[in-house]
């Protein structure tokens, strides 16, 4: 469920919003930024399929040595549609372009989206910036305790606490220094202290948000 990373084994570090499938949009923002595969590190909050054109090379992006990411619910509905031979609820929210591939190519993608089991739904690594943590949708406790079992469903899913937050109302985390979240498609970059929501819904004709922590 947890994955513990060094920020001392990078030179530059960054995390981004949801890809969606947006591979080549993603390749412009680093190619904007220098980044350098052989010494920088790249942290996706999750969802990296579905909705956008190139779901099958974003899954490609998941054995790279430059890139990390988080479980988001789209990697999850996929999975769920694979184990219990149901693909109707990952097909309405974006699957459907597994429906479009021939044989041979959902076979390739089957072996990809198998990958995803690996992926773990927290991240934490300390940076130049401090101790981050990284989840798809929230991470659900008042504070933050490595190792903890927390609701993997929630850790994917749950919205409660940034609604609470835009409507006035609602906590923090504490624990470490800073916790990045996506999932939650916004018109810009929201920050509550330490909780940073990044989903600037670049699928939706928004834009990514790639914040550095080194």
């Amino acid at each position: 469920m947890y994955q513990i990373l060094d920020g001392q084994e990078w030179r530059h570090i960054w995390v981004v919003s949801d890809i969606h499938g947006c591979w080549q949009q993603l390749m412009d923002e680093l190619k904007q930024r220098h980044f350098n595969p052989y010494e920088d590190l790249l942290i996706s909050v999750g969802d990296l399929i579905d909705r956008g054109p190139d779901s099958v090379k974003c899954l490609q992006l998941i054995p790279e040595k430059w890139f990390r990411a988080v479980r988001g619910n789209h990697e999850q509905m996929a999975l769920d549609a694979l184990g219990n031979n149901d693909f109707a609820l990952w097909t309405i929210n974006g699957g459907i372009w597994f429906s479009r591939l021939s044989n041979p190519q959902k076979l390739t993608a089957i072996a990809l989206l198998e990958a995803c089991r690996e992926l773990p739904h927290i991240i934490e690594i300390l940076c130049a910036n401090g101790l981050n943590v990284i989840a798809h949708a929230d991470y659900p406790e008042s504070v933050y305790v490595r190792d903890k079992s927390v609701s993997k469903q929630r850790v994917l899913w749950d919205r409660s606490r940034l609604s609470g937050l835009m409507a006035g109302r609602g906590e923090g985390i504490t624990g470490a220094d800073h916790f990045w979240f996506g999932h939650t498609p916004i018109a810009k970059r929201y920050d509550f202290n330490n909780l940073h929501y990044i989903d600037t819904g670049a699928v939706f004709g928004g834009t990514f948000t790639l914040a550095q922590l080194q």
